[in-house]
C-alpha cells in the first residue's frame, strides 16, 4: 500500500496540482479580506487566475521541484494576505507599492496594535495549512539535465508576466478592453474589485509621477517668480505691532486627532474636547472650522507634505508617500519660505527620527533645528507614548531659549496612536460612550487629554507679550474599528456609506489662534494643501508666489484631496474629472516637487 502511495505521490498525476493550487491560493488570498465572488467580475478573477498560474509555472521552471514550487507561492501569498488583513485593520486602507519603503517606520510601532484574527481570516488560515500539506505531497520532479529546457522556459514565462504587468499600464486596455475598476482614489475597492494581487500590480504604474500635459518648467519658474515679486513687494502688516513685526508660529499636528461628532449622533458622558469645542463655536481672534486630508487611519507624512509644501495628494498615486518617494533633495516649503524671512525653523516630534524619513527629509525642507525622542528628557508618558502635555511643554521650552529671531515651529504628536485596544497603568480613560465599545472609550479618552494640554498651552501664551499664532488640526482620523459603533448608532457602516459619506471620514478639527487680533471666522472648510497659505495670511506674513496663487485658487476650488475636490458652487467630484481646471496647480506642484532650484 505504501509503494502505491509513494508511486502516486510522484506520478504525473500530482500534476493536476499545478493547476488546482495556484487557484485555491488567490481565491484563499482574497477571502482574507472579503468574498471575491461577490464583488470580482468573470474577467478580473481570470486575470488573477492567469497570473497566478503563470508565477506557479515559472517556479516550477526554476526548481523543478512541484511540492517547492507550489509551496512558495502558497506560502508566500499566505503571509502578504495576513499582512495585508492586518494592514487593512489598522489603517482601512490595503497594502500598496509604496508601503515596501515604509516597513521601517511601520515595525517602529508594530507591537503597539492588537493582531487578533476574526473567524474568517482564521478559516483562511486554517485552508492554507492545509493546502501546504496537499502541495508537500506532490513529488513530481524534473529530471537533472532538462535544466537546459527550464532556463528559457524560465526565461519566457519572465517576460510574459512582465506584459501581463505592463498591460495593466495602459488606460486603453484597463478601463474599455477590460473594463477594470481603476478609480486609483479608493485603493480598498480597487482591491476588492480586482483581487488584492492585480491591485497591487496597477498601482506599479505610479511609483513615478509623469510631467503633466503641455508642463513647461521655465515657464512655471517665471510665473511663480512673478507672483512672489508681487507679494513681497507689499509691506507687512504682521502682528499687532505692525510693520515688519513677525509674530511666532507654532503649528501642532495631533496624531489622529479628530471629532467623530461628524459622523453621527452618539452621546457620552462628558464633553471629550470642551476647549476645542469652544474653539470651533466661535472664540476670540480665531479661525476655525473643517480640514479634509489624504489619508485615514495612518500615512500621517502625506498630512504635513500637504501642510508643510502646499501640495495636494491629489496629484500624486494614491497610497505614495512623498517624503520617501519624491523629496531627495531641496524642496520649497513653508519652512524654507519662513527661514528665508529671517524665522528659527524647528521641527519637532517625540517619537524616532527615522520615522517616515523625517530625520533627511526635514532639514531638505528647510528646517534648520530638530528634535526627536531622545532630546525628551523624563517625559510623562500615556500609554508607550510621550503626552501631549509633555510635548507642549517643550513647545514652550524651545520658545523661552529662542534667539531673537521670530520662532517658526513645526510638531506632531504622537500621544494618540493606535491602538486603543489595550489597557494601561498610565492611562485611565475617562469617557464613556452610551451603546459603544472600550476601544472607542479609549481613543476618545485620549484626545480628552489632548484638549486638556491644548487649553493650557493657549492660555500660556495668552500671557506672552510675543505676538504668536497657534495651528492645530488632527493629521487623520481613527480607522473604522475604532468609529464603528458611532455609525452602527447612525444606522451606518463603513462598508455601505455614500462617496459624500465617506468623505466625512476624511475631516478633522483645525483652528488658527492668535494672541493679537485677527479676523475671526467659523465653520471655514479647507483642505491640507491650503492651510499653509491661510497660516500666512493670518499671521500677517508675507506669501511667495506659490502661496500667493494657492490663496487665490482655493476661491474657486475650496477644497482638494487625494479623496475628493469640492468647487466653490458646492460640486463634489475629484480631481481626475477636473483635469482642465486643475491643470495649473498641477503644473506648479510638479515644478516644485521635481523641478525646483533655488539657484
Amino acid at each position: 500500500m505504501k509503494k502505491v502511495i509513494q508511486k502516486i505521490r510522484e506520478s504525473r498525476l500530482s500534476l493536476i496540482m499545478l493547476f488546482l493550487a495556484p487557484a485555491a491560493t488567490f481565491y484563499l488570498l482574497e477571502w482574507y479580506t472579503h468574498n471575491p465572488f461577490e464583488t470580482m467580475k468573470t474577467t478580473p478573477q481570470v486575470l488573477n487566475l492567469v497570473m497566478f498560474e503563470l508565477l506557479a509555472l515559472l517556479m516550477f521552471a526554476a526548481f523543478g521541484k512541484l511540492h517547492v514550487a507550489l509551496m512558495t507561492e502558497t506560502l508566500f501569498f499566505g503571509i502578504y494576505g495576513l499582512a495585508n488583513y492586518f494592514v487593512l485593520n489598522f489603517r482601512s486602507v490595503p497594502i500598496q507599492p509604496w508601503d515596501l519603503l515604509s516597513i521601517g517606520t511601520a515595525a517602529s510601532v508594530a507591537d503597539n496594535y492588537d493582531y487578533t484574527l476574526d473567524r474568517q481570516a482564521l478559516l483562511v488560515v486554517l485552508g492554507f495549512v492545509l493546502l501546504l500539506i496537499l502541495e508537500f505531497f506532490c513529488r513530481f520532479s524534473l529530471k537533472k539535465g532538462t535544466w537546459k529546457l527550464r532556463l528559457p522556459v524560465a526565461a519566457t514565462l519572465v517576460v510574459l508576466l512582465g506584459a501581463f504587468g505592463l498591460m495593466f499600464h495602459s488606460d486603453e486596455i484597463v478601463e474599455q478592453k477590460l473594463r477594470l475598476y481603476n478609480k486609483l482614489f479608493t485603493p480598498t475597492t480597487i482591491s476588492y474589485k480586482n483581487g488584492t494581487a492585480l491591485a497591487f500590480v496597477m498601482e506599479l504604474r505610479y511609483l513615478s509621477v509623469d510631467k503633466p500635459a503641455g508642463y513647461r518648467a521655465d515657464t512655471a519658474a517665471q510665473e511663480l517668480a512673478a507672483l512672489e515679486e508681487e507679494s513681497m513687494s507689499e509691506p507687512a502688516m504682521a502682528g499687532s505691532g505692525g510693520e515688519g513685526q513677525l509674530p511666532n508660529i507654532i503649528v501642532i499636528m495631533d496624531e489622529a486627532f479628530s471629532d467623530p461628532a461628524i459622523l453621527g449622533d452618539f452621546t457620552v458622558n462628558q464633553d471629550y474636547m470642551p476647549f476645542v469645542h469652544s474653539l470651533l463655536e466661535g472664540a476670540d481672534n480665531t479661525i476655525s472650522g473643517w480640514l479634509d486630508v489624504s489619508v485615514l487611519g495612518g500615512n500621517t507624512a502625506n498630512t504635513e507634505f500637504e501642510y508643510l509644501t502646499g501640495n495636494t495628494m491629489a496629484f500624486l498615486p494614491q497610497g505614495s508617500i512623498p517624503y520617501q518617494q519624491y523629496i531627495k533633495a531641496e524642496t520649497p516649503s513653508l519652512a524654507s519660505h519662513l527661514a528665508g524671512l529671517g524665522y528659527q525653523t524647528v521641527a519637532m516630534h517625540p517619537y524616532n527620527a527615522s520615522g517616515w524619513d523625517r530625520d533627511t527629509v526635514y532639514p531638505a525642507m528647510g528646517f534648520s533645528e530638530m528634535y526627536f525622542l531622545p532630546d525628551f528628557e523624563n517625559p510623562v508618558k500615556v500609554r508607550n507614548y510621550v503626552s501631549d502635555q509633555s510635548d507642549f511643554e517643550k513647545i514652550i521650552e524651545i520658545y523661552e531659549n529662542k534667539g531673537d529671531n521670530p520662532l517658526f515651529l513645526f510638531n506632531v504628536t504622537m500621544q494618540n496612536h493606535s491602538s486603543y485596544t489595550e489597557s494601561f497603568d498610565n492611562f485611565d480613560p475617562q469617557i464613556e460612550v452610551e451603546g459603544g465599545s472600550q476601544t472607542l472609550n479609549n481613543y476618545l479618552s485620549l484626545l480628552s487629554l489632548s484638549d486638556e494640554a491644548l487649553g493650557e498651552l493657549v492660555s500660556y501664551f495668552e500671557g506672552q507679550d510675543e505676538d504668536t499664532v497657534i495651528v492645530f488640526f488632527g493629521d487623520h482620523q481613527t480607522t473604522n474599528s475604532v468609529i464603528e459603533p458611532i455609525l452602527k448608532l447612525n444606522g451606518k457602516s463603513s462598508s455601505t456609506l455614500t462617496e459624500e459619506e465617506q468623505a466625512d471620514r476624511y475631516k478633522v478639527p483645525f483652528f488658527i489662534w492668535a494672541n493679537f487680533d485677527i479676523e475671526e471666522e467659523t465653520d471655514v472648510e479647507t483642505s491640507a494643501n491650503y492651510l499653509a497659505a491661510r497660516t500666512l495670511e493670518a499671521a500677517g506674513v508675507p506669501l511667495d508666489g506659490y502661496f500667493t496663487w494657492l490663496s487665490g485658487f482655493s476661491e474657486t476650488v475650496p477644497v482638494i484631496s487625494a479623496n475628493h475636490v469640492t468647487l466653490a458652487d458646492g460640486t463634489f467630484t475629484n480631481a481626475d474629472d477636473q483635469s482642465e481646471l486643475l491643470s495649473d496647480y498641477k503644473g506648479y506642484q510638479y515644478y516644485r516637487l521635481f523641478d525646483y532650484s533655488a539657484d
